[in-house]
């Protein structure tokens, strides 16, 4: 009796000692909370209205031209084009709401593996962009059969499943690149200047360098990604640039970053 009640005593020391019910968080959560940090700040949500708001005013116009005539592959595309073009800078803001809001210091301390935050980050940007994708799949369907019905348009369901899937990896991609910037370069304004600069420019040297416009398809991801948004797949060379200018924008800035917060220093202001 007298050599068990010690032993009971450090066992209940050792259960009750603080800290000793605290586990690892999950990625699981950890992707669930950088996913709802998107929708807690201003500029977040802002974001996702103005998008909402282009993709409304976009199916109002197909609606209205043209009697409606329009299929639902058009549709599709229609929806689509706007919210790939505005997707990154939803990207950006998820990578760079620590450093905007100043709460690197608090998020790191909590969970001090960094570079699961970051890989949290691209998988909660993601997750956003492909339930917007499937939104705006919706909206365009409801759009076709509200012009076939109410504007006797022409039933054109062509949209294939390689145009689908083509817009679901355009999406992918432009999202994994925005949080790929917005953790290299840390500022949300220098990330989308960076993003829609870089296109343009690429764009204005393919038109004026004699030559370019063939080297064009390997070194800019806007260029390479446009036969996705077909009803057929690309051939071998088309999915040959497409790897190489997704090494050059999305995986480059991505590790880039992922390194950058593993093993820069991180302070409070």
């Amino acid at each position: 009796m007298t050599t068990a009640t010690p032993t009971r005593a450090t066992r209940a020391s050792r259960t009750n000692r603080p800290g000793a019910d605290l586990r690892p968080v999950s990625f699981a959560t950890l992707t669930l909370v950088e996913w709802r940090k998107q929708l807690d700040t201003r500029a977040g949500r802002w974001m996702l209205a103005v998008i909402a708001i282009v993709t409304a005013g976009v199916l109002a116009v197909m609606m209205a031209v043209n009697g409606g005539n329009h299929s639902f592959a058009a549709f599709v595309v229609g929806t689509t084009t706007p919210m790939a073009m505005l997707l990154p800078i939803v990207g950006v803001l998820a990578a760079t709401s620590e450093w905007s809001q100043r709460t690197a210091l608090v998020t790191f301390t909590l969970e001090p593996r960094r570079t699961r935050v970051g890989l949290a980050k691209v998988v909660g940007a993601i997750g956003s962009g492909v339930a917007l994708l499937v939104l705006a799949v919706g909206l365009a369907a409801l759009a076709h059969v509200l012009v076939v019905a109410f504007r006797d348009a022409t039933p054109a369901w062509d949209a294939t499943g390689a145009l689908v899937g083509g817009l679901a990896i355009t999406t992918v991609l432009y999202m994994a690149q925005g949080v790929g910037f917005g953790l290299v370069l840390r500022s949300t304004p220098g990330a989308i200047v960076t993003l829609f600069l870089a296109p343009t420019l690429f764009n204005l040297l393919g038109g004026l360098v004699p030559g370019m416009a063939d080297v064009l398809p390997w070194i800019d991801l806007t260029t390479a990604a446009m036969p996705l948004t077909s009803t057929v797949w690309p051939d071998g060379a088309g999915w040959a640039h497409l790897a190489t200018a997704t090494l050059l924008w999305v995986v480059a800035p991505l590790a880039g970053g992922l390194w950058r917060t593993a093993r820069s220093e991180i302070s409070s202001s």
